[in-house]
């Protein structure tokens, strides 16, 4: 038996790791790729499983780790700030799809409580499946993604009483005023078991555990009172996945609350990866091929109910034609936790064997369709508003009001959706720039408005969008998107409008770079290289290494990683920079303190000390091009000088006296 299980856990890995490599190329979530696994290893496809009951055994485990991860994450602080979106909007979208899927499921001749239970297991969708695509598509804090996540939590936040709550759906239950009492009195219990263990009981103990510095000790400590509440609820006649949640909820507002969910991570994600391949083995193949017709059409009404509900509610929040789809088509598919209530159902006998495969069939189904609708939806939002569509709809009920943009030269463009090119645009303004924002979320457009900003909502992959930022006339383009198809075609198109402009792109990974050039952009920064490297020079700092020796390193590293895509421009353009690329110019400024001052630059020379130029000066508002040897350096001026970036290093201490350990870099790249 033991080396049966161990057989069918090295099967299990092996399809997971090969279909999960495949998946993560074509960027599909990997959850579809566990459930796949235990669709070809099931008893139905190949049958490569012998062990199911262990299987299942680890799969119940990695219930339990993924509700109390749930409930670890679970803040009402979080929760408080975007009630409206989880309480009106999870609310409508949770009653309408239940309400209406009962409605039509009587149809078919199904007893009412059944025809509930069914209704709310298909209101139920993915959060593991959908927040892991908005994560990759770096847009979960995007206006849509906030309203998606807030109808994920409330999905989530009722799935407890709905699991207190499945006994009183069974066909058994006759005395339903002596089950809702004894419900009552349970629910009044979990309720005072979770405020003492929140408030005083666990804090205590995780700071008592805490203080032995015994790590081992403390994740032991985790995992038992994550069973044993887990067991504790099972006894009292609940589930065991309610119980893992109420221990989590407990630990949420701990101090310790981060270190335990760090602990559990790896853990989870392991028994969580059993869940869904466990899930998959219970397809039955067979089952789709007998009954096509019925599957095939479940799922098409299944998606297009919770879609047109999900963009019913995203209109009545206010969004956009397009907020609305995007809304819509992210919640169409089932969730994981309608697994879990589906099973139970079965158990408690309130819904058949067939209609358990029914659900099964859909749920699996509109969860691997999930990414494509997705992806779908942008498209899909930019054909429809080529119709004439009525304004109401198109601009959504509370539309943003148009503000008279200025005509402007030589600005800046922000494009983005995230908080760096927010921020970007709170320096331009405390620098005084001229500046356009394309913000890609109605709301934050439309506080940042009100603020008295320039700010244009839309989506810049529309070219109309940059036009009316006048990116054909702007100096500087800085585009920091995070996902790498919109950041392409919006470096494309505002090359197209802009030969001159200097295109930044944020990415995020190295590999990106050579595509964003190629298409016009004139630097491109990649996050993962420049975080590491921020730190590394922070770490270099605090070593008391000399400015310019970490100035010199780091130029060198980058070299060395960005190679010959480094500050790259236009392939057809002539430029310094696309020429020589180890040849920059930077600003420096002339401190009062420094040697320089009133002297020439006959006197300097550096040309001959450092191997760098000094193109122009400006002093106060004059700029002094091709200043010639005799023009004297004074207090306040900006010297632009030309050179390599370890010449230009080793003269910067001239300009900027400091000890070794002076860590303010005051040069500004141009």
């Amino acid at each position: 038996m033991e080396l049966n299980i161990l057989k069918d856990i090295v099967i299990i890995f092996f399809l997971s790791t090969f279909v999960n490599f495949v998946f993560t190329k074509i960027r599909i979530p990997t959850i579809i790729g566990y459930l796949l696994t235990g669709i070809i290893a099931g008893p139905h496809a190949l049958a490569l499983i012998h062990s199911s009951g262990q299987i299942e055994l680890m799969a119940e485990i990695g219930i339990i780790l993924l509700l109390f991860s749930i409930g670890l994450e679970f803040s009402l602080h979080h929760l408080l700030k975007i009630r409206r979106i989880v309480f009106w909007g999870g609310l409508l979208q949770l009653s309408a799809t239940t309400a209406i899927t009962m409605f039509i499921v009587r149809f078919f001749d199904i007893a009412w409580p059944t025809a509930l239970f069914i209704g709310l297991i298909t209101a139920l969708s993915s959060t593991a499946v959908v927040l892991k695509i908005l994560q990759e598509r770096s847009e979960i804090t995007s206006n849509y993604g906030r309203t998606v996540l807030g109808i994920l939590i409330f999905q989530d936040v009722i799935l407890v009483p709905l699991l207190l709550f499945v006994p009183l759906f069974a066909d058994g239950s006759n005395d339903i005023a002596s089950e809702g009492f004894w419900l009552i009195l349970k629910a009044i219990f979990i309720i005072g078991l979770v405020y003492v263990g929140n408030k005083w009981l666990m804090p205590k103990i995780l700071h008592w555990i805490a203080l032995t510095k015994n790590q081992e000790l403390f994740f032991m400590s985790i995992l038992l009172i994550c069973l044993a509440i887990a067991l504790l609820t099972s006894e009292l006649g609940m589930s065991l996945a309610l119980g893992a949640f109420l221990a989590g909820l407990m630990i949420s507002e701990s101090e310790y609350s981060h270190n335990v969910f760090g602990n559990i991570i790896p853990f989870k994600d392991l028994f969580t990866s059993f869940f869904f391949v466990s899930i998959g083995m219970l397809l039955n193949l067979n089952f789709i091929a007998e009954n096509a017709l019925i599957v095939i059409a479940t799922v098409i009404l299944v998606i297009f109910l919770k879609m047109t509900i999900g963009m019913i509610c995203a209109f009545i929040l206010g969004h956009t034609l397009k907020g609305t789809i995007l809304v819509g088509l992210a919640i169409s598919q089932v969730g994981e936790f309608s697994f879990i209530l589906a099973e139970l159902g079965l158990d408690h006998s309130i819904i058949s064997p067939f209609y358990f495969q029914l659900f099964l069939s859909t749920a699996i189904i509109t969860m691997a369709l999930s990414p494509f609708l997705i992806q779908l939806a942008s498209p899909l939002a930019d054909r429809i508003l080529k119709l004439p569509v009525p304004g109401v709809l198109a601009d959504g009920l509370f539309p943003l009001k148009q503000i008279a943009i200025p005509q402007l030269k030589n600005h800046l463009v922000l494009i983005g959706k995230d908080s760096r090119a927010l921020n970007l645009s709170v320096m331009a303004k405390y620098m005084k720039m001229p500046y356009i924002s394309i913000v890609f979320d109605p709301a934050i457009a439309r506080e940042r408005q009100e603020k008295g900003e320039t700010v244009i909502y839309g989506d810049a992959v529309n070219e109309p969008i940059l036009r009316k930022a006048q990116v054909g006339h702007a100096q500087v383009v800085i585009i920091s998107i995070g996902d790498l198809i919109p950041a392409m075609v919006v470096t494309e198109k505002v090359r197209i409008l802009n030969k001159h402009a200097e295109i930044l792109v944020r990415t995020r990974y190295v590999e990106d770079i050579e595509e964003l050039y190629k298409l016009g952009a004139n630097q491109v920064v990649p996050e993962e290289f420049e975080t590491a490297i921020d730190l590394f020079e922070r770490v270099m700092k605090k070593y008391l290494i000399p400015q310019k020796e970490i100035d010199i390193a780091i130029e060198k590293i980058r070299e060395d990683n960005y190679g010959i895509f480094r500050e790259k421009g236009p392939e057809s353009e002539f430029s310094i920079k696309t020429h020589f690329p180890n040849i920059e110019i930077k600003a420096l400024n002339i401190d009062a303190d420094s040697s320089l001052v009133d002297k020439s630059l006959a006197e300097l020379d550096f040309r001959k000390v450092f191997g760098v130029t000094v193109v122009a000066l400006k002093r106060k508002e004059e700029i002094i091009e091709h200043p010639g040897s005799e023009e004297t350096l004074k207090k306040g001026d900006i010297a632009y000088v030309l050179g390599k970036s370890e010449q230009i290093a080793k003269a910067f201490e001239l300009f900027y006296p400091y000890d070794a350990g002076d860590s303010t870099d005051r040069s500004a790249e141009n």
